[in-house]
């Protein structure tokens, strides 16, 4: 079983910046382990923002957050960080940590994740 819990959602204006992190705790076996962030804006689905795998550091984003957003883990903390800058409007929504025990790849599905955070709002004024 692996609990995750979000932090650092809020109101930014646009162009502004936000850091968003997730405390992972539980049985973790780091070898497979592969996390990623998703977000779900009023009346769409869940999509993927981005991932990475926690051996290897190998990360993978969406197209319209390449440059703008950096993903990273702290191994010594079990923490994974979602930094976010130059944010637009069309970036609000909630954000959600995910975790899956993955042998490859960095799966971009919803269904491809086992575990979820509650998820932190993400507000950018235009």
């Amino acid at each position: 079983q692996v609990q995750l819990v979000e932090s650092g959602g809020g109101l930014v204006q646009a162009g502004g910046s936000l850091r968003l992190s997730c405390a992972a705790s539980g049985r973790i076996t780091f070898s497979t382990n592969t996390m990623a962030w998703f977000r779900q804006a009023p009346g769409k689905e869940r999509e993927f923002v981005a991932g990475i795998r926690w051996s290897t550091g190998t990360t993978d984003y969406q197209d319209s957050v390449k440059g703008r957003f950096t993903i990273s883990r702290d191994s010594a903390k079990n923490t994974l960080t979602l930094q976010m800058n130059s944010l637009k409007p069309e970036d609000t929504a909630v954000y959600y940590c995910a975790q899956v025990y993955a042998l490859s790849g960095i799966p971009s599905s919803v269904t491809g994740y086992s575990y979820w955070g509650q998820g932190t709002q993400v507000t950018v004024s235009s």
